[in-house]
């Protein structure tokens, strides 16, 4: 029997969790709501079978609903979340959960007395690299766990191009990271120190990094910036995550295609290489079904708690680089250009997805 979903937001992130449900057999998707005609009629075009609506009340009065899929903006977040606790319904979303820290918290409160599944994505928790990694770790083959290094850099998305409610690229990316070396951590963060800089002298850092411990005393820097060469002929980027123990170390790269782990353990040496995965939204889906068919949430699923903390050591550590000397370079004459050339690219990092096509 297919899973019955309502999805709420049918731009990027809507398309694509459309495509995985579809792919997987699991789910029977009964409504696609947005607001925006042209996504409406995308909708009824690449989905027939759904019902395409633009007023979300529809799928909460639905009895027969039994997920709702949020994957609009962020500050639409924290109602709809409440309206699927009202209507009793199971809950698959984007993060950030709210627009503010404070809602976001408020949204814990309320999902952690709620008897349904309630899941985010939060895309690295379930990809073979961080899961291999983390096994490798868990084994004890680089000894005690000492010292995270995570980077992220890509051309990516330019402000203006749909940060308006997620914040800047450290806290709506970012918190992707922060949450990934927490869950390698096991452990809260203690300690932190973040320099940024405005890169093109635009009003907010596009560049972060932070550095810090943990309770149980690990180091982690967490760099994250889509300052990456923006205006270069041939476009690049600089993504791994470097884990460094007593005894050994494990580290991935990757290129968006391909990801290559390289374990350097006590007992083992192993380098695999294998396709990258994107963002794993098959794997969630298929989690988030299993964990609605049993009637237990599987830990795998990253809980709405995990999402505010991320959220929140966001803001934390952006508002740290605020007040470190955040110098700005360059000036906005080079961001329009860099806009300017986003908007006919064909390929490259972070496009946003054209609202009249799937890519």
């Amino acid at each position: 029997m297919k899973i019955r979903v309502g999805l709420i937001g049918f731009g990027r992130m809507g398309q694509m969790y459309w495509e995985e449900m579809q792919k997987s057999g699991r789910w029977d998707i009964a409504y696609i709501c947005d607001t925006d005609s042209v996504s409406r009629e995308l909708a009824k075009k690449l989905s027939p079978s759904s019902r395409i609506i633009s007023d979300e009340q529809e799928i909460f009065d639905d009895c027969s609903i039994e997920v709702v899929g949020l994957f609009a903006l962020a500050d639409s977040r924290n109602e709809q979340i409440k309206k699927a606790v009202r209507s009793n319904k199971h809950i698959l979303t984007e993060k950030p959960i709210a627009d503010t820290i404070e809602k976001e918290w408020e949204i814990v409160d309320l999902i952690e007395k709620y008897n349904k599944v309630a899941a985010v994505n939060l895309y690295l928790r379930n990809s073979w690299y961080h899961q291999t990694m983390k096994r490798f770790i868990d084994e004890g083959e680089i000894g005690e766990l000492a010292i995270l290094r995570i980077c992220h850099m890509t051309p990516g998305l330019a402000p203006g191009e749909g940060h308006e409610y997620e914040g800047p690229a450290y806290h709506d990316c970012g918190m992707h990271y922060i949450d990934i070396a927490r869950w390698y951590a096991g452990n809260e963060y203690k300690t932190w120190h973040a320099q940024g800089m405005r890169m093109w002298n635009y009003k907010d850092p596009w560049w972060v990094q932070s550095h810090g411990t943990f309770q149980n005393g690990v180091v982690f820097d967490i760099t994250q910036g889509f300052v990456y060469g923006q205006l270069s002929r041939n476009q690049t980027h600089n993504s791994y995550t470097d884990i460094i123990g007593t005894k050994g170390i494990v580290r991935m790269t990757h290129d968006f295609r391909t990801a290559v782990v390289e374990l350097h353990g006590v007992n083992r040496t192993l380098r695999i290489e294998k396709p990258f995965g994107g963002k794993n939204l098959d794997k969630l889906c298929n989690i988030m079904a299993d964990s609605i068919e049993n009637g237990k949430h599987d830990p795998r699923l990253p809980s709405m708690r995990d999402a505010a903390i991320a959220s929140q050591y966001g803001w934390i550590f952006l508002e740290d680089a605020c007040r470190n000397e955040l110098p700005g370079i360059g000036n906005l004459q080079t961001l329009e250009e860099i806009r300017e050339r986003r908007r006919h690219m064909k390929e490259g990092y972070g496009l946003l997805r054209p609202k009249k096509t799937m890519v």
